[in-house]
């Protein structure tokens, strides 16, 4: 990278996760000693965005770059080191940013949970990235770091050889709810993303010609709902559990580490909460899948998720007040077998229980993450795996101090209990 470019360039700058990544960006530029600029389409709001937000930061460039001009975002992209992309949904706006940091060799890592979006730029790019020494990160934000990089951390605790995971996240608030709690861009991702959902399997055939060895035991599925040690669970159907087998795949083609078997839930405090969840998330699904349906579903979020999504997006009360915890229960055998797809002659022998947590899940965690991915780009790229291509989050930082670091602002990576039988 040339030397006189800025270590980070923040794109999308004006937006709800946008703004919040400016203002964890002033923060730890002073700590981590980074340069850094925000770029996107109004001088004025951009300048109002650093005033707020980085008014004790001396000279933040101000860059000006049109996802429909290519050109303004080469001129953006070949200023910046690394560039972060806070502007989605990204399956409509990603790819133009990525494209233009393949032909500057820039960096890149942003926030998405859009599985179909973060595997065609593996497909379309990987190799164009390898070509270009560049590292391109989707899902860095809580979708789906926590996830992803506490499998690899379970994995690294397990001393021995995991053959499952099963996840159960939480989410609560402990203070007076006077705001929704999702901003509306996040809801428009994941209207999309469900809409596009058949596309997936066509997708993954092309990316993954080859299946990963079946592996026994195998994972046994649980009821649609049911009890679980956090409460009762339904299966989670964000992008944690796709973000993660991409993780696992690398590592086992790369490192040849048995890959583990895995599934994500989500707990609620009541069966009646989690019955009402379910009763909107069909809705929900239901209209996406037609046009009339999405067209209803984003232009009243508000009705069609109990007041939980607005175009304002949550108050700093709710932010500040919202947890969030993730349990990793992790199964397998306390010794490894030189060939990590052969059959154990035993049963599983240990059980080791893990935990991610924080506050502030979609916004001020997921920037942290997002901030401090990009600092591993800048400071530790000598410990990722390859030399340049389109990487999950645990792939491309398993080995960095990303969990480290990640500890010391309270976003919180724990081993809970371990037991050998």
């Amino acid at each position: 990278m040339a030397n006189d470019r800025l270590d980070i360039v923040i794109f999308g700058a004006t937006g709800f996760t946008g703004s919040q990544a400016v203002k964890v960006a002033a923060q730890l530029s002073k700590e981590k000693q980074f340069k850094f600029g925000v770029a996107g389409r109004r001088k004025e709001a951009l300048e109002g965005v650093v005033k707020e937000f980085a008014s004790d930061i001396e000279n933040v460039p101000i860059i000006i770059a049109d996802l429909k001009d290519e050109v303004s975002l080469k001129k953006m992209t070949e200023q910046a080191k690394v560039v972060v992309n806070c502007c989605g949904p990204y399956r409509y706006y990603g790819e133009p940013v990525v494209k233009a940091c393949v032909s500057t060799r820039t960096h890149h890592v942003d926030v998405s949970g859009e599985p179909e979006y973060m595997e065609t730029i593996q497909l379309k790019y990987d190799k164009e990235a390898k070509e270009a020494g560049i590292f391109i990160v989707s899902a860095c934000g809580f979708d789906s770091i926590p996830c992803d990089l506490g499998v690899v951390f379970t994995q690294n605790k397990f001393d021995g050889e995991v053959n499952t995971i099963e996840t159960y996240l939480k989410c609560w608030t402990t203070a007076k709810i006077d705001s929704a709690f999702l901003h509306y861009a996040t809801y428009e991702s994941a209207v999309y993303g469900v809409a596009n959902y058949n596309k997936l399997r066509e997708l993954r055939t092309k990316l993954f010609p080859e299946r990963l060895p079946a592996l026994q035991p195998k994972l046994k599925k649980r009821s649609f709902f049911h009890k679980s040690l956090y409460g009762w669970a339904t299966l989670f159907l964000g992008s944690d559990r796709s973000v993660a087998l991409r993780t696992q795949r690398f590592l086992y083609e790369k490192y040849n580490q048995r890959p583990i078997q895995l599934q994500t839930y989500v707990t609620f405090k009541s069966f009646f909460s989690m019955l009402l969840t379910i009763f909107f998330g069909a809705v929900f699904v239901t209209l996406a899948m037609f046009e009339c349906g999405r067209n209803l579903l984003l232009k009243y979020p508000s009705f069609f998720t109990g007041g939980y999504v607005s175009h304002e997006g949550p108050s700093k009360n709710v932010r500040e007040n919202t947890h969030f915890s993730i349990k990793f229960e992790a199964k397998g055998w306390t010794e490894k077998l030189a060939d990590p797809t052969g059959k154990h002659e035993k049963p599983p022998n240990k059980l080791i229980i893990t935990e991610v947590s924080g506050v502030d899940p979609g916004y001020g965690a997921t920037s942290t993450m997002l901030l401090l991915s990009a600092v591993m780009i800048l400071k530790e790229s000598d410990k990722f795996p390859e030399n340049g291509g389109v990487l999950s989050p645990g792939a491309a930082f398993g080995k960095t101090s990303l969990i480290e670091e990640l500890n010391k602002k309270d976003i919180k990576f724990k081993v809970i209990s371990q037991i050998d039988w």
